[in-house]
């Protein structure tokens, strides 16, 4: 599974800066602040996105997306838990595939074999196969949003 610390430094925060998120690293060892899941995972707090060098890229993934696609007032209270509709996490998991194409090295099928091993489940099974046959609801709702354009590339706005 990748982690955080497979990539350049420098690489996540500034995919995640595109849209106004700053990520902050975590010394190892230490509690992620803001994180659902605890050890290892993601954390958010407001506009910042807390990893350690042991967070799985997936995990920072997921947590930026919740972030990029919830509405301006969850965004100002938002402490740890996301929350949103089925509609709005079904949008996560897409956008979250569409950012990993945009890491070199990492991509959409990676992201999705490392989705699966964590445990994400979906009607048909895996990630992939979710994605490519099963996601078509969770497209929509990123382009209503304007969070994607028509051919699948993301917006970098966070939604308004």
């Amino acid at each position: 599974m990748l982690t955080c610390a497979d990539l350049p430094p420098t690489l996540l925060p500034a995919l995640l800066a595109r849209f106004g998120l700053t990520l902050d690293w975590i010394a190892p060892g230490e509690p992620i602040p803001g994180s659902y899941w605890g050890e290892s995972e993601a954390g958010l707090v407001r506009d910042r996105l807390y990893v350690r060098a042991d967070t799985p890229l997936h995990s920072a993934l997921h947590e930026a997306c919740h972030w990029i696609c919830m509405d301006p007032a969850r965004r100002q209270a938002l402490h740890t838990d996301a929350g949103g509709e089925v509609a709005e996490e079904n949008g996560v998991c897409y956008l979250q595939l569409l950012l990993a194409d945009e890491l070199p090295g990492v991509g959409r099928e990676r992201l999705c074999r490392d989705m699966d091993d964590w445990g994400y489940s979906f009607r048909l099974g895996g990630a992939r196969r979710w994605f490519q046959e099963d996601a078509e609801d969770a497209r929509q709702w990123l382009l209503h949003q304007g969070l994607i354009d028509t051919a699948n590339r993301p917006t970098w706005a966070p939604r308004f």
